[in-house]
């Protein structure tokens, strides 16, 4: 087990569970993002580890739709992007009109980092050259679109300079090999496997942000961070690729039992070398990461844990 910064809880993972909770719903994203991988080995790890617990993983719009599945007890647990979490919780943006008081977090499991992609023959050098060009913003109700939106309208881009098309990871890969669209963003842990096989059938590009289109997103978004994609990281990718990065939390109803919640956060850190195992930016999965980037409060049951090996939890996440 990989060592973490705070020693490790003694107890086992023997709290009884209550009936009710031993079916649980994982909401994750498409089958070509990080979510969807990383919620079902999250799934085996609860089926294995936890005694009375049966976990599925399903296929969702990913963050928007995520966080409403939460909100109306339809998910047990999900995974969605810090922008996406915090303005469900505090009824800002996309959720104004629509509060979901109700969200609590188990922890922050690794950064997403906004990825727009175009074929290597294309003349999109930058953002700026997205204007009049067919352009996938990511499927409806995904943190991707609203990343996207984001970072585009901060730096004066609107959906009208442009054709915008609503299609998930896969889709817009297909789409970009085929020619029927000319660029594509994601936002998820990098590497994707729909870039992954995008790059490995034609010669790709990824479009970098300069450090003013970065500050500019910075001021849009606060929970936006510079990111670097490494070089090498696909085929063809000569070169880093300056870009921001954003968190993703693991998300849970305020109603949750309390010694569930602390099973599974127990189990997320105790067990983590599973989950990097079935992808590797479970890498980032820390308790420093959860304090540091966590931008809703703790599940009662998550402090329980982090209290236990000794993490020092910032006010924020304490609920009120």
């Amino acid at each position: 087990m990989r060592t973490l910064k705070y020693a490790a809880a003694a107890s086992m993972l023997a709290v009884a569970l209550p009936a009710s909770a031993q079916q649980l719903s994982i909401a994750t994203g498409g089958t070509g993002g990080v979510y969807y991988p990383i919620g079902g080995g999250l799934a085996e790890m609860i089926n294995k580890h936890i005694e009375g617990a049966q976990a599925t993983a399903e296929v969702t719009g990913a963050s928007v739709e995520n966080m409403g599945l939460i909100m109306r007890g339809d998910a047990d647990l999900a995974t969605a992007l810090a922008d996406t979490v915090y303005q469900a919780y505090t009824g800002t943006g996309d959720f104004e009109g629509r509060q979901i008081e109700n969200t609590r977090a188990l922890a922050s499991i690794y950064p997403n980092a906004v990825q727009l992609v175009t074929l290597a023959e294309s003349d999109i050098q930058s953002i700026s050259d997205l204007a009049g060009k067919r352009v996938s913003v990511g499927a409806p109700g995904s943190g991707t679109e609203l990343n996207a939106r984001a970072v585009l309208e901060a730096n004066g881009i609107s959906y009208k300079d442009f054709t915008p098309q609503r299609l998930n990871f896969n889709e817009t890969a297909d789409a970009i090999r085929d020619g029927d669209i000319d660029a594509g963003f994601w936002s998820v842990g990098p590497p994707t496997s729909s870039i992954l096989n995008l790059a490995a059938t034609r010669d790709i590009r990824l479009i970098g942000l300069s450090d003013e289109e970065i500050a500019n997103a910075q001021e849009e978004e606060a929970v936006f961070a510079p990111y670097e994609l490494a070089a090498g990281m696909y085929d063809g990718m000569d070169e880093a690729v300056q870009t921001i990065g954003i968190p993703n939390v693991l998300v849970v109803n305020a109603d949750m039992d309390e010694d569930l919640a602390y099973q599974l956060t127990q189990l997320l850190f105790e067990h983590i070398d599973e989950l990097i195992a079935v992808h590797p930016a479970a890498n980032d999965t820390t308790i420093e990461f959860t304090m540091n980037s966590t931008p809703v409060p703790l599940h009662p049951g998550a402090i329980r844990y982090f209290e236990e090996v000794g993490a020092e939890i910032p006010d924020r996440l304490r609920p009120e």
